[in-house]
């Protein structure tokens, strides 16, 4: 076989094995849902701290599980009201802090299902959607720093 063949060939065989084990490393898991809560969460949804719905409480949770698995695991993932982002653990996987909304919301009722590549997908995107419009809000407040301090000279 000529090299340059041979050469292409390896080279789609090594992107082709990249890719596959690009999707298992988004599904890495380290501990149930449960176990996650128990290291991470509980500290604040035991306790109800500034606000985080409690475990099991229905009508705490009820308005977060309308908004869908995805948005509310997106949003939380990045820091939304009170939260920090993942949950303030920055070793949290999102596959780990997705498994324990899911089980948090199932202790509301929820019949959320820990998630597969297709649910983390989507929470990337909206958790990257939660972002931009963050960073949005952000560079509009410096903006207007930057202008107070203008006609303040």
């Amino acid at each position: 076989m000529p090299i340059r063949p041979l050469l292409r060939f390896v080279a789609l065989s090594f992107l082709v094995a990249q890719g596959a084990h690009a999707q298992p490393a988004l599904l890495q898991v380290h501990g149930s849902g449960e176990q996650v809560y128990k290291k991470v969460c509980i500290a604040c949804h035991d306790a109800g701290v500034a606000h985080a719905p409690k475990l099991g409480d229905r009508e705490a949770w009820a308005l977060l599980i309308a908004e869908g698995q995805h948005v509310l695991t997106g949003h939380a993932w990045v820091g939304v009201r009170a939260m920090p982002a993942r949950g303030g653990s920055a070793e949290l996987s999102l596959a780990d802090f997705s498994r324990a909304v899911a089980f948090m919301a199932r202790s509301a009722g929820a019949d959320w299902q820990d998630p597969d590549t297709q649910l983390l997908l989507k929470i990337v995107h909206e958790a990257d959607k939660r972002l931009v419009q963050t960073i949005k809000e952000q560079k509009a407040m410096q903006r207007e720093l930057h202008r107070i301090a203008k006609t303040s000279k």
